[in-house]
């Protein structure tokens, strides 16, 4: 889901250095020194997951985990995907340093609107509710920043909305994969060790809405 250098226009490229600045800004607000080492370890894992690739048609596309990032990290998850993405930038060449910005804002907002469905599952009591909330925040994860995406395309020029079209497209079968994969993990974390997931509930309300 990468962009790469050279494709985006300048005023784009800019919109996306001052959204991720902003983001960046609020997300990190009050971090303690605990929580750096689950931050780290949630950077490792969506770094890891772009090596992932899954053949779509002629191409192929990689998986994000972005509604992962944010299920566990909550806020948070804008930092840690930013790092990422840096690292990615500077060790694979996945997208370029002129468009960090844009593929921070692009996969940290989707992992931001990921744990924002993930919040709501308090409000509801029904069998399988982690694995339902998380599915849906791994799905909507990679929606959100593939809209932003196919966004990106569209303005930069007109000669990028078939692309835009075909990159959100192409991005189906990964919404699909990923809310699968998040909705297990969240399950199971939520049994084995429910303190780890973001917005976390006692083990006794845990208990109670498995059992709804």
């Amino acid at each position: 889901m990468h962009i790469s250098d050279g494709v985006l226009s300048a005023p784009v490229l800019a919109a996306g250095f001052v959204g991720t600045a902003a983001l960046t800004a609020v997300t990190i607000r009050k971090m303690d020194m605990e929580e750096i080492p689950k931050v780290s370890v949630l950077t490792a894992v969506f770094f890891v997951a772009s090596l992932i690739h899954v053949p779509i048609g002629p191409s192929s596309v990689h998986l994000i985990l972005n509604g992962l990032v944010g299920v566990v990290l909550g806020r948070r998850a804008f930092p840690a995907i930013l790092l990422g993405i840096i690292l990615q930038a500077l060790l694979f060449g996945h997208g370029g340093v002129s468009v960090i910005g844009v593929n921070a804002l692009m996969m940290g907002s989707g992992a931001l609107v990921a744990y924002g469905i993930w919040r709501q599952r308090r409000r509801f009591h029904i069998a399988q509710r982690e694995f339902v909330f998380g599915a849906l925040a791994g799905a909507t994860g990679v929606f959100v920043s593939g809209v932003i995406l196919a966004l990106a395309l569209a303005t930069t020029g007109k000669a990028f909305l078939a692309t835009a079209g075909y990159a959100l497209a192409a991005h189906i079968p990964i919404m699909v994969v990923e809310a699968l994969v998040v909705g297990a993990a969240a399950s199971f974390l939520a049994r084995v060790k429910p303190q780890i997931l973001a917005d976390a509930e006692p083990a006794a309300a845990l208990g109670a809405g498995a059992a709804s």
